[in-house]
């Protein structure tokens, strides 16, 4: 008896949730109670909308789950700072899992996370989910599916990722510089791999729904160009190996937006032989960028016309935030990881109501 006790213990877990009140979160909270198993300790809501005047987080909580949720106030400074509020007011539990609010927790994921802990050996920092996408089957996946659809492959999403508290203790947590829901978690596992834990593969399953996006979303998802800018300043260049990240089309978008703005200069400057050559390369680059992504897409005029505009828009725009993380991130020092277990004291939350 007391044997099982020690290892119910040693697998005690909180379930940390950052949102901004979207609709999804109900869902999400009645499918993790419905999930079976040991229950969390502790679900922890990290409302992270900006308006400081907000109202109660509106949501509806299960019954079962109504005497485990506590709501703290995030700072709006993105998910790595709202998840570090939320593990720091989990309570002292051996695990946190870390559930993004629209994702949906499979039917028997407390069972496969009860497993997937006892499984755990005591240098297991972290322990990985699989992520199921799932993609229209009547017809060919636009390329905001086929975005999102690889999430099902990234190696430690943190879509649904449960991380030792020690772990996070010994590495201080997100990085909280990454304000997008981006690279924030391939540096966390880099940084507690470095400190000389594992990260296991576990088998609980999470469904993570395609989210209504409108037709620049692909635009503004530019932005992570100067996260791996900080990636490559803390870990150095070879991240991208460690992390299986795939390195996009950077040097290509480098390429077309510099035979755009050579043509504009040429012709500016009364050269036109030279501003025809760059601007026919600037054609031809954007070109083939649209194609890449309409031939795999259902080719309705809609998607087309999403694709060609965008084709335009990205390479400047994705050129514009890597020079900008340049700047940003120019003094910023390579990871030095102290594996001593100790981090700066947690912030105390402010907890709020919750409206159910």
């Amino acid at each position: 008896m007391a044997q099982y006790a020690a290892q119910q213990a040693h697998t005690e877990y909180a379930v940390v949730i950052p949102t901004l009140g979207r609709p999804s979160l109900d869902a999400c909270l009645r499918a993790l109670a419905r999930a079976g198993g040991p229950p969390p300790v502790r679900v922890v809501l990290v409302d992270d909308r900006p308006d400081p005047s907000r109202a109660p987080l509106s949501v509806d909580v299960p019954q079962a789950l109504r005497s485990l949720v506590t709501v703290v106030r995030g700072r709006a400074r993105g998910p790595a700072a709202a998840r570090n509020a939320g593990w720091g007011a989990a309570g002292h539990v051996p695990w946190i899992a870390f559930l993004d609010d629209d994702v949906v927790p499979g039917p028997a994921w407390g069972e496969d996370l009860a497993l997937d802990l006892a499984a755990a050996t005591p240098r297991t920092g972290a322990i990985t989910a699989r992520i199921d996408v799932p993609l229209p089957s009547d017809r060919r996946p636009t390329d905001w599916e086929r975005n999102t659809a690889g999430l099902a492959t990234a190696r430690w999403i943190t879509a649904d990722m449960v991380y030792r508290r020690a772990a996070l203790e010994a590495v201080g947590g997100f990085d909280e510089r990454f304000r997008r829901a981006f690279r924030e978690d391939a540096d966390l596992a880099l940084r507690v791999i470095a400190a000389g834990w594992t990260v296991s593969a576990g088998d609980r399953r999470t469904t993570h729904p395609v989210r209504p996006a409108d037709r620049w979303v692909s635009v503004r998802l530019q932005a992570g160009n100067a996260d791996d800018v900080l990636m490559t300043r803390l870990h150095g260049r070879t991240w991208w190996g460690r992390a299986g990240a795939p390195r996009g089309r950077l040097p290509r978008h480098l390429a077309v937006t510099g035979a755009g703005v050579t043509a504009l200069a040429c012709a500016v400057l009364g050269r036109p032989r030279a501003a025809t050559a760059c601007a026919a390369a600037w054609l031809a680059g954007t070109a083939e960028f649209a194609l890449a992504r309409i031939v795999p897409g259902p080719r309705t005029r809609d998607e087309i016309v999403t694709m060609a505009l965008t084709s335009i828009a990205i390479p400047p725009a994705a050129v514009w935030h890597w020079l900008r993380g340049q700047v940003v991130h120019r003094g910023t020092s390579p990871v030095v990881v102290h594996g001593s277990g100790e981090s700066p004291p947690a912030r105390r939350p402010d907890r709020e109501r919750v409206r159910s």
